[in-house]
């Protein structure tokens, strides 16, 4: 069996190489603080360690509220923001005051450490009115990290396609058309930047968001998950109204009082819909069954994931689940554990034989499909091996790094 591929041994090549010596990159995040962005994170640290000076500019959060901090060599510069966004009103609210704080540390970036290129990781795909002057007067190249395709993201909230979705098709467009290259998660992503986006398919660079086998570390399972039941199911992601996670409670329902399972879910993660959730068990009365732990430090998110027989993605089938990777699937992975999701593209592209496909939407197949495999403990080993082979040979942060380098010598070849 080959070498696991570890990012500190490609950290170490990069540092001796330094490819993207002298280059001084700023990166612009709206949605999540930094080091808690794990993708942005590992972005970061992957460009320090080519030899660029790296500063991020992004909101401050629970445990990162300080203004401005220095880590491993990354600069980060935070902003607060109003209020969690919900509905057009708020999010104009919260986008407005991300855009203005944005600007402002921008030209504070620019006089401390300069910088020759920025990449904005969306959501909201409105970074480029941040760039674009310094991209004319200044000559900064643009690199779009394309995150969230945002357009479906609206239908998947909202419902509808009215004039806000029209407006996210056009901000979209216009983010395309000031990156000179593009960085897409998957392949579903790359096709958009390629027919929406009109970009040329050497301008865009696949990177996944992939784990860092060095940061996740697999402990022994604890009990108190488990709160005295016989099997655990585990989930971790944003608790917001378009997650499914009404469906997964559904389910727990289902498995709990239909088929007198005896099952504790754990739930880690904040978000919006966290309080009506909590509420919505208790009225299923699913109090004693669901543990909702909010949002968690690694330690507690590695327990979980270490404890629990199964993992679940309750994720609605819907255009934007459909061509997203959700982290949430590469982490389970990694920990080697078995997977049910609905049936969605790049989930499948990603699990494949480590998880188990329940029919768009239905939470009675998902709880059916978790049965399954509490009743096959070889399987769920089996799925398991699976999931953490792929990991370990394709998906990992350490498959990822030579793409983004790749990507920032593109950029400035433009």
């Amino acid at each position: 069996m080959a070498d696991v591929l570890h990012a500190s041994d490609v950290f170490s090549r990069l540092a001796e190489e330094r490819p993207l010596a002298g280059r001084r990159i700023l990166i612009l995040v709206e949605n999540l603080p930094l080091p808690f962005d794990r993708r942005v994170w590992h972005e970061c640290l992957t460009l320090r360690a080519a030899g660029a000076e790296v500063s991020v500019i992004c909101p401050t959060g629970k445990g990162y509220e300080t203004a401005y901090e220095e880590l491993e060599g990354v600069h980060i510069y935070r902003h607060p923001l109003p209020l969690d966004a919900k509905g057009a009103a708020g999010y104009l609210v919260e986008y407005s005051a991300a855009l203005w704080h944005e600007f402002r540390l921008s030209w504070k970036v620019w006089r401390r450490h300069g910088f020759d290129t920025i990449q904005a990781c969306n959501p909201p795909d409105l970074m480029f009115l941040v760039a674009l002057p310094f991209k004319w007067f200044k000559g900064v190249r643009f690199i779009f990290d394309h995150h969230d395709i945002n357009p479906e993201l609206y239908e998947a909230k909202f419902g509808r396609r009215d004039f806000f979705w029209r407006l996210m098709l056009f901000l979209e467009k216009r983010t395309f058309r000031a990156a000179q290259t593009v960085i897409s998660t998957n392949n579903s992503y790359r096709e958009i930047a390629l027919t929406r986006g009109g970009k040329d398919p050497e301008d865009v660079f696949v990177v996944r968001s992939g784990p860092n086998l060095d940061k996740l570390k697999p402990m022994p399972p604890d009990p108190k998950w488990r709160n005295g039941r016989e099997f655990m199911v585990g989930y971790v992601g944003v608790m917001g109204d378009q997650e499914g996670i009404d469906l997964m409670l559904e389910a727990a329902r289902i498995v709990v009082f239909e088929h007198k399972r005896d099952t504790q879910f754990v739930f880690v993660g904040g978000g919006p819909a966290l309080a009506s959730l909590k509420e919505q068990a208790a009225e299923m009365g699913l109090s004693d069954y669901v543990t909702f732990t909010g949002r968690a430090p690694d330690e507690d998110l590695f327990s979980v994931l270490s404890s629990a027989d199964v993992c679940v993605n309750p994720d609605r089938v819907n255009p934007m689940n459909d061509k997203s990777t959700m982290n949430k699937i590469l982490e389970y992975m990694a920990f080697s554990k078995p997977i049910v999701q609905f049936d969605v593209t790049e989930g499948r592209y990603s699990a494949q034989e480590a998880s188990l496909y329940a029919a768009p939407n239905d939470s009675a197949d998902m709880a059916d499909k978790i049965i399954e495999l509490f009743d096959d403990p070889e399987r769920c080993a089996e799925m398991g091996r699976i999931g953490r082979h792929r990991i370990e040979t394709e998906l990992s942060w350490a498959y990822q790094v030579d793409t983004l380098v790749a990507a920032y010598k593109r950029v400035m070849e433009k």
